[in-house]
């Protein structure tokens, strides 16, 4: 199944961002909420955003490879999550948040959702 190498690959993503939230509650000695840091804000909320979209996201690819989605289309889908997850997490982070990689970012993991939740809707696919 294509989908695995998309899932191990933002597995490893989601990783990395939870390694930066706990270096900045450490270096910031916060056990719990951003207490006012607009650093840790960031970081917290980049790491919830992509809990937020990528299993309901990466379920739907996988269900739609599963109902026979060529797996061309697959690399297209799980492309464009992999990618708008890395672009968001960047524009994101960054102090200026109303900037291209959070839009790119959300556009590539929206595009990716509607297309795989239109492919678990459609009639046949194999």
């Amino acid at each position: 199944m294509v989908i695995t190498y998309y899932a191990g690959a933002l597995g490893l993503l989601f990783l990395v961002l939870s390694v930066r939230v706990i270096f900045a509650r450490r270096r910031l000695g916060v056990g719990f909420g951003a207490v006012q840091d607009s650093d840790l804000e960031r970081r917290v909320r980049v790491h919830a955003n992509f809990a937020e979209y990528v299993p309901l996201t990466l379920l739907l690819i996988a269900l739609a490879e599963f109902r026979g989605a060529p797996p061309v289309v697959i690399h297209v889908l799980g492309g464009l999550l992999l990618a708008g997850r890395l672009c968001h997490a960047v524009g994101v982070s960054r102090p200026a948040t109303d900037n291209l990689g959070r839009i790119v970012g959300m556009a590539g993991t929206q595009t990716a959702l509607l297309g795989a939740a239109v492919l678990c809707l459609a009639p046949k696919l194999a």
